[in-house]
């Protein structure tokens, strides 16, 4: 019986291999017989591959539309802006809504296509298709005609696509997978992290300009890189001139394709090696432990509102992409004209695969979500108590090791910091963090039991359905706001040089010029800057949950009070690399920071329970014994405590933090187990020396600690340190 089956077993094998060898010859004695259109030579494609898709001998070309009535494929040469060819999808080459087919004998290192859809044109129900338009594949995997930065070749909104291969070798690449507590966000614009001449790169301004940065990251000491948009997008929207100088789109929030690459991001001018570029970047970052996150935008895209220009989504499917209201117009919860409409179906579908694909095929460690609750509106604008495509993010296969962060607001009014629905597997950026830090570094020493609720890691937020401090993102700047050196100033924003009269970006900073507005040559105003500099970059990486850093603090970079500098494509937005030289000091201490993060497990987690018997976490006013802290407390002190196995002893750490003007005499908590305390940090030094890379051995378990100042202090054993 068992050689039996076993025959039987290799029987079926031989069949079902020469079924695969018949069919293979039939398919090449069918290429003879392929229907013709038009002159190219063409049969139904794979209607489950959206895109195109290179294919043996052709070219497979599948689109969906609810509405169309017809399609029609659009074939240009390279830089034409006139097709040399229009193929019509037969009617038999449509299944359901899905219209696919392989077109043979095309040359796509000289190819660009889009399409023409035909259907009914009722602007009151949404509905404008218009055959005239020829629209962007809403899946391309790469976009012509903004190859150069700041001009654009389409002024009519005709963008082309163009077929790429899926030829990179990455090896046995993965994701990284470092978790939320050992990570170090570093947020970048890939342009303005290089573009000035002051970078000293070969290629400014260009993901091979970050390549030759990243040395740099891994000294800083990083543990993740967050990109601003590097979808492809169009910086010449809204070109305008304000005194002389060209405002363009120069952040990225406006996207024209979400799997396509910024062109114009690329340091050469070979075909499609945008995507090439940009794969080496990320493995490189990867080869040196560093992650990529992507900042995306599915809020909103380039296509505007009524007044926009028609690039894709529209002409394919406006009632279903887009939220509109009963008369046909747009809804503007985003800010920007339009807002996508994410949890239909349909937009899901795009987002997953969208996703998906940067996983896949550029092996990205996770992605930011801009104006993230969004993603949480009903296709009427209304909030969803359980948003269907949150969910489906949370839980699908492909994206399980994916950091998804949510930017958890949007411009409708809509505040979720703390109530995003998260399923246990979304992080946010916590504004509140921003916002109760600010306020009390700057002197509202009023704000001390929110100070201690944020540094401690924001439990009275992030409990029930989220990963505790794991889902907090702790970040004092990023791209949309001051830069750290302008939190400590300017009072005021000073966006002149954008042309809105000083109108836009946020009025409510909690920012302190420290005695002037702007630059200053008064010594004791500029050293008062550095110290509260030291002060925030001390407090940030002594907090629990995920630290993230804006590209340029960590020297003093300087936007020149502009709190709104999306249209900035100059030296009010790009890094100054000299000011690594002109403020060494600071950079060091603020490298050194990072350093003690990634040494001191305790701030991060919870470790077994230390031995000396302190808790995980606590929180108290001057004296240890005191942990009423109220809004009259002057001082307030965290100690965080564990046993940690690698070290062999508890891992303790104490962080003191003054903002009153007036010195503050501070007790220490006793240690027990032959311990004592050591400092390491002290922003108040009047020597210079506010970090000591070998902890200095305190005599008493007292401390002065000076205004507007903070001390860190480790417990030490023995003739070491705990370090």
């Amino acid at each position: 019986m068992q050689e039996f089956r076993k025959h039987r077993i290799e029987k079926r094998s031989l069949i079902e291999h020469r079924g695969v060898e018949l069919r293979k010859s039939d398919r090449n004695r069918q290429t003879l017989a392929l229907d013709e259109v038009n002159g190219f030579r063409i049969r139904p494609g794979y209607y489950e591959i959206y895109g195109a898709t290179v294919m043996p001998d052709g070219v497979n070309f599948t689109v969906y539309s609810n509405g169309a009535t017809a399609i029609t494929l659009l074939l240009y040469h390279r830089g034409e802006k006139k097709p040399y060819a229009a193929i019509p999808y037969p009617e038999s080459y449509r299944i359901g809504k899905v219209f696919s087919m392989i077109v043979f004998g095309l040359n796509i290192e000289n190819l660009e296509y889009c399409y023409s859809l035909d259907g009914p044109w009722d602007p009151d129900r949404g509905l404008l298709f218009d055959k005239s338009h020829a629209l962007l594949d809403p899946y391309a995997k790469a976009v012509s005609g903004q190859r150069i930065w700041g001009q654009n070749a389409n002024q009519n909104g005709a963008y082309h696509a163009r077929v790429v291969r899926s030829n990179f070798e990455w090896n046995a690449m993965q994701q990284l997978r470092i978790p939320m507590s050992d990570s170090i966000i570093y947020e970048m614009h890939v342009r303005g992290f290089t573009k000035d001449l002051s970078s000293g790169v070969r290629f400014p301004g260009t993901f091979e300009g970050v390549i030759e940065k990243i040395a740099y990251l891994k000294h800083l000491g990083v543990t993740a890189v967050e990109l601003m948009p590097i979808f492809e997008f169009d910086e010449t929207r809204d070109k305008r001139e304000v005194n002389g100088r060209t405002l363009l789109d120069y952040w990225g929030y406006n996207t024209v394709s979400f799997f396509a690459p910024n062109t114009s991001y690329a340091s050469t001018g070979e075909y499609n090696h945008e995507g090439v570029e940009l794969k080496t970047l990320i493995k490189e970052l990867k080869e040196s432990g560093i992650e990529v996150i992507l900042d995306v935008v599915f809020n909103h895209t380039a296509e505007g509102n009524e007044n926009g220009p028609f690039i894709s989504f529209k002409g394919f499917d406006n009632n279903i992409y887009y939220m509109l209201t009963p008369d046909g117009k747009y809804y503007n919860f985003s800010g920007c004209g339009n807002t996508l409409n994410c949890n239909h179906p349909i937009v899901q579908e795009m987002i997953v695969r969208c996703l998906r694909y940067w996983v896949e095929e550029y092996r990205v460690d996770g992605f930011r979500f801009d104006l993230a609750s969004i993603l949480g509106r009903n296709e009427d604008g209304s909030p969803m108590m359980r948003p269907p495509l949150i969910q489906r993010l949370a839980y699908d296969p492909i994206l399980r090791d994916a950091k998804l962060i949510a930017e958890a607001w949007d411009a409708g009014g809509m505040y979720q910091v703390g109530s995003f629905p998260a399923w246990k597997r979304w992080a946010e950026w916590n504004g509140k963090y921003r916002d109760d830090i600010r306020a009390y570094l700057k002197g509202e020493y009023w704000a001390a039991p929110d100070a201690v609720k944020r540094i401690t890691g924001s439990m009275d937020l992030y409990g029930g359905e989220y990963v505790g401090y794991n889902s907090s993102i702790n970040f004092l700047t990023c791209h949309d706001g001051f830069t750290l050196y302008d939190l400590y100033s300017y009072n005021n924003k000073h966006n002149e040089a954008n042309g809105w009269n000083n109108t836009d970006g946020n009025n409510d900073n909690r920012s302190w010029n420290c005695g002037a507005e702007g630059e200053t040559a008064d010594p004791a105003i500029n050293a008062l800057r550095f110290r509260m500099m030291r002060n925030a970059i001390t407090v940030l990486m002594c907090s629990r949950g995920t630290p993230m850093l804006l590209a340029g603090d960590e020297f003093g970079n300087t936007q020149f009070g502009n709190n709104n500098a999306y249209c900035q494509d100059n030296q009010i937005s790009w890094l100054d690399w000299t000011l690594m030289e002109k403020n060494h000091e600071y950079y060091d201490f603020y490298r050194n920071m990072i350093q003690f993060r990634r040494k001191h497990p305790a701030i991060r987690k919870e470790l077994l329970e230390a031995k000396c018997g302190l808790p995980f976490v606590s929180a108290n006013v001057e004296d240890p014994a005191n942990q009423n802290i109220t809004g009259d407390s002057k001082v307030i002190c965290i100690l965080y405590a564990g046993y940690c196995r690698e070290k062999g002893h508890d891992d303790i750490v104490y962080l003191a933090i003054n903002v009153y003007w007036e010195d503050v005499p501070i007790k220490l908590p006793v240690l027990t187990g032959g311990g004592y305390w050591s400092m390491v940090v002290n922003t108040g030094a009047e020597d210079g020396k506010y970090f000591y890379n070998r902890p200095q051995p305190l005599t008493q378990e007292k401390w002065l600690l000076h205004s507007r100042s903070v001390s860190v202090f480790i417990a030490s054993y023995g003739n070491g340190y705990n370090q």
